[in-house]
């Protein structure tokens, strides 16, 4: 297995990795809206859900992978009421690729964050 880390998104805020490669497959972390250093992007979900896409893309990247690999992703939402907004937003990011998708929501999300999104994708990592 190998830990991927890169500091063009956030640190890990827990005893985890932000994502982990094995067997062609890279499994990567919730993303929630922060900024690479740690601060929020922004207060609103569009704003939230534009920096975790943008979160993982860095992370898939430094996975040697990228967005057209992803496979599944998982969704979680602190207000299902903002379920609109979050799917533009996705469906902008991911273009035609269409992963498979679970989305649900969430009693609280890590530092009260308005959406959490995680990832697994195909990888040229071993």
């Amino acid at each position: 297995m190998t830990p991927i880390a890169t500091e063009n998104a956030p640190a890990a805020i827990g005893a985890y990795s932000q994502a982990v490669a094995h067997g062609g497959v890279v499994y990567c972390s919730g993303q929630i809206g922060l900024k690479p250093d740690g601060t929020w992007a922004g207060s609103d979900v569009k704003t939230q859900t534009e920096a975790a896409l943008k979160n993982l893309d860095a992370i898939l990247t430094a996975a040697a992978s990228s967005r057209d690999q992803v496979i599944r992703a998982t969704i979680f939402l602190a207000s299902m009421e903002d379920f609109g907004v979050v799917n533009e937003v996705y469906a902008a990011f991911f273009g035609e690729h269409r992963p498979a998708r679970a989305c649900v929501e969430a009693s609280r999300l890590p530092k009260d964050a308005l959406v959490e999104i995680s990832c697994i994708a195909a990888s040229s990592l071993a």
